[in-house]
């Protein structure tokens, strides 16, 4: 594959070279069947087939229990917003939420459209550098569930553990989902839009517990009910085929790299040289705080946003891309999902120390 650039951005984002290598082969001809991977029947055997292995896939790296359903939904992780109330939250129910930054934030304002919503914390009035811990809000007995994002990619900053509660758990992953082990059992629903850890943008992961599927009134309109896909095997309509089998090569690839646990290590050894660079450099400044520190997504302000400025056209004509941080912090972000390599680190932790010597 001819030199690629170190491409920081936080979605979509970088993918093996080995499975763009694979990839590139199939969308001419996927195993010889003398067709693209994107001409084929969805309903036809090789397809079902490439479903199969990626939902198969993933039951085995993120031990999905039996009694949970695996999605491949279209619309990304901001129809979810929506579809979690349209299906767990009834007349006159409550839900919980956590508001940990912008998507959260949008969360909670498609939510209550759809029932009463009690924001039981919420980290804005500190430009959200922080995530909380288990003992700084309540649960409402009441609520129907508890949603929280996981992982917030505009303000670098995650859970490392994450909440318990009484109510089931629903969780956004977009931006974290494959990048650690947990235990799933805990959690209702699981959601993530696959262009950050998994696969292309154009599917969304959903992961729910069965007994979830029934709470959906008869009034729901048949495409946002979770019981059409589940009982449909996600293929009551055309799915986003060449998205799903993308997801699958990047399921494959993170097995034989060992699974969760394997980049688990990778991704704190990653983030570890970065963080470190900020901390020990007397120029650079961590947005989030310690405690709350995100693996993926690595935000930092150089003294002044002239130094900003030029930091990443610099670093740009390097070869290292997509280090702007998100339009509502400013400053520098560098997204290092799970397919980003040590190296690009390496030469970013580099180009750091010597622009601070230079500034």
């Amino acid at each position: 594959m001819p030199e690629r650039i170190f491409n920081f951005s936080p979605g979509p984002a970088t993918l093996p070279p080995e499975v763009l290598r694979q990839a590139a082969r199939d969308i001419i001809n996927y195993r010889d069947l003398g067709m693209s991977i994107i001409e084929m029947s969805h309903r036809s055997k090789p397809f079902m087939a490439v479903v199969d292995e990626a939902e198969r896939l993933l039951r085995e790296l993120m031990d999905i229990p039996a009694n949970y359903k695996v999605l491949f939904l279209q619309g990304g992780a901001s129809t979810q917003f929506a579809m979690v109330p349209m299906n767990l939250l009834g007349a006159g129910q409550k839900a919980c939420y956590l508001n940990t930054g912008v998507w959260a934030k949008k969360a909670i304002k498609e939510a209550k459209l759809f029932g009463e919503i009690d924001v039981a914390y919420s980290s804005e009035g500190e430009t959200y550098n922080h995530v909380p811990a288990a003992g700084d809000y309540q649960v409402d007995p009441a609520a129907e569930y508890l949603y929280f994002v996981s992982n917030n990619t505009i303000y670098g900053t995650q859970f490392q553990s994450f909440p318990s509660a009484h109510v089931p758990l629903v969780c956004d992953m977009s931006s974290d989902i494959l990048s650690r082990p947990f235990d799933i059992r805990p959690f209702g629903l699981v959601f993530a839009g696959a262009q950050k850890n998994m696969g292309p943008a154009g599917v969304t992961v959903v992961i729910v517990r069965e007994d979830l599927l029934d709470r959906a009134p008869d009034n729901l309109p048949t495409m946002f009910k979770y019981r059409t896909h589940a009982d449909k095997g996600s293929m009551f309509n055309t799915p986003p085929c060449f998205a799903i089998y993308t997801v699958g090569l990047v399921l494959q690839w993170l097995r034989d790299l060992g699974g969760l646990a394997a980049i688990e290590r990778i991704n704190r050894e990653k983030a570890a040289l970065l963080y470190d660079a900020i901390d020990r450099l007397d120029f650079y400044r961590g947005h989030a705080r310690p405690e709350s520190r995100s693996l993926m997504n690595v935000t930092f302000n150089l003294p002044t946003p002239e130094l900003e400025a030029k930091f990443i056209k610099e670093a740009t004509a390097l070869g290292l891309d997509g280090l702007k941080g998100h339009r509502s912090v400013g400053g520098c972000r560098a997204s290092i999902y799970n397919a980003f390599p040590r190296q690009g680190v390496e030469k970013l932790v580099e180009f750091m120390e010597k622009f601070a010597g230079n500034n």
